[in-house]
């Protein structure tokens, strides 16, 4: 564990720390979508009916009008969060723990977990696919992409080599 007087790596604790506060955002965006439901699911809604893009009849087809199939995305998106959540709670504690190889490997996965979902799930599919980049109401782009590079940098620095001597 941490201990007072202890010698810390600094990549370590960096990883640490980075873990837990992707660890904290994404536990609070998951228990903000069970709490208070109906304000996302709007917004998930409002991106995959593709109703506040330019209505291009090339791309209209791709909408998602049927609200159980809406709802059901987003209910995936709920599970998704809170599982990553605890996946990145666990890396954390590994981390203090000073379980060096487990908390690697736990972090990680959490990382790409949300790597995934902000990369892959919001810009990819939810700007690109369902145009969300032309709503100017409904566009969680910034947010994605903010999300994506903390836990961008996360990863970096939880595969980051150390120092013979910070290893000992």
């Amino acid at each position: 564990m941490f201990t007072p007087g202890s010698r810390v790596s600094p990549v370590r604790l960096a990883a640490a720390l980075l873990t837990a506060t992707v660890a904290l955002y994404i536990g609070l965006v998951a228990l903000g979508n069970i709490t208070d439901f109906d304000t996302n699911q709007q917004f998930v809604r409002h991106v995959l009916a593709m109703d506040t893009t330019f209505h291009d009849d090339d791309l209209m087809w791709r909408a998602i009008t049927n609200k159980g199939l809406q709802d059901a995305a987003y209910v995936a998106i709920i599970v998704w969060e809170t599982v990553a959540a605890f996946v990145l709670i666990a890396g954390t504690w590994f981390w203090v723990r000073r379980d060096v190889e487990r908390a690697r490997l736990v972090s990680t996965c959490g990382l790409l977990m949300i790597m995934l979902l902000f990369g892959a799930g919001f810009m990819a599919i939810g700007g690109e696919w369902f145009a969300m980049w032309q709503s100017k109401s409904w566009n969680g782009l910034d947010a994605a992409t903010r999300v994506l590079v903390l836990a961008g940098i996360g990863l970096v620095v939880v595969q980051l080599p150390e120092r013979r001597a910070d290893r000992d």
